[in-house]
């Protein structure tokens, strides 16, 4: 099955992938792998702000989690042409905005490591850092960089 097939069966719609806010580009290609920059938050257009374990629960942390993975999913399209061309998603960065109390970043991270699973199957399965930090870019809850193994064109 190819993954446009498979994004429709699970209902998913990919979001138009995001500019950058700063100096960088959202995707290099080199050597066979995919860097994607960590792609933050958003929700329905809108950024999920605040930090975990003081004004946002596990709940929306998983869901803003599972949404930088689908911005991954859309930077990656647009690099690549195809998402046919990932060959295995190699490793997840997590970073989550977060009380020094919580611990939870695992769970948070899950949102975006299950969604790479229920998107690629076994190619999904990868590495990954879950981080608690004090605060991220633009105030928004999480954000999550990718490293991809890509097929050539």
């Amino acid at each position: 099955m190819n993954i446009d097939a498979r994004l429709a069966e699970l209902g998913i719609t990919l979001p138009e992938p995001a500019a950058p806010v700063a100096a960088y580009v959202p995707v290099v290609i080199a050597g066979g792998l995919a860097y994607v920059s960590g792609q933050v938050s958003i929700i329905d257009g809108q950024r999920l702000n605040g930090r975990l374990g003081e004004d946002l629960s596990l709940e929306q942390g998983v869901l803003g989690a599972q949404a930088c993975g689908l911005m991954i999913l859309a930077q990656l399209k647009a690099a690549l042409g195809s998402l046919d061309r990932v060959e295995r998603v190699v490793k997840l960065g997590a970073f989550v905005n977060s009380t020094p109390d919580f611990t939870d970043q695992p769970k948070v991270a899950n949102g975006a490591s299950e969604l790479m699973v229920a998107v690629f199957g076994e190619a999904g399965k990868h590495a990954r850092s879950a981080v608690g930090v004090p605060s991220l870019p633009l105030g928004v809850a999480v954000e999550v960089d990718a490293i991809v193994a890509v097929r050539p064109a």
